[in-house]
């Protein structure tokens, strides 16, 4: 879908956003009907690409996050059944997208998937746990391809306010304050890795960086 953008719920809608004002080919995550986070069943969406949604696609955002309990809770109490619906949304629906998308990406000489990850996928927080497996799975390296799996950090969302209530009044950056970050690497192209939100924006105005 050239020059459009599948504005999804979840850690981080507005890197996408900026990407399509840069001009990008862009398809979102699948997003549920009416929903305010993430995209339960959202596995439903990767069927075989009938519509040509995936043509002349350059960039996927792959942003559609389940907690699997809200608030969060210990693993010892984590209810299965919400487990299963954060892999089906977090790393299902997702990898399934990926699949249908890459002929069109691979065909792409700039063909990019960006993962938003979470530092829940590395760090052993306390209620994370289940969330942060779910963001683990995904951002391996692929032929021929761009892979960036992004920790936006700590931002003001909905999902973060179900997340740890009461935390929800504190101040945190707000999703748009993040997307520079991402327009960055869609501008540098580096090679298929793990990043940090907050790292890339420190870097782009920290000394003889100048304001990216």
């Amino acid at each position: 879908m050239p020059g459009t953008y599948a504005e999804v719920p979840g850690e981080a809608a507005a890197p996408g956003r900026g990407a399509v004002r840069r001009g990008l080919p862009t398809v979102g995550s699948p997003r549920s009907p009416g929903g305010s986070r993430g995209c339960e069943g959202g596995g439903h969406h990767a069927g075989r690409d009938d519509h040509g949604w995936f043509d002349g696609l350059d960039l996927l955002v792959s942003n559609a996050s389940v907690l699997g309990a809200e608030p969060l809770v210990r693993l010892d109490a984590l209810p299965l059944e919400g487990l299963r619906r954060a892999l089906e949304t977090n790393v299902v629906a997702a990898l399934g997208l990926v699949q249908e998308a890459l002929p069109s990406l691979r065909a792409s000489a700039a063909g990019t998937v960006v993962v938003i990850s979470s530092d829940a996928a590395a760090e052993p927080y306390p209620t994370w746990g289940g969330y942060g497996a779910s963001k683990a799975v995904l951002g391996e390296e692929e032929p021929g391809l761009r892979v960036w799996a992004v920790d936006p950090g700590d931002m003001a969302t909905d999902l973060y306010a179900a997340a740890v209530p009461e935390e929800a009044n504190e101040v945190r950056p707000t999703p748009e304050s993040v997307a520079p970050a991402f327009l960055r690497l869609v501008r540098e192209r580096p090679a298929s890795g793990r990043f940090a939100a907050p790292a890339l924006l420190e870097e782009a105005s920290g000394p003889g960086g100048g304001s990216r």
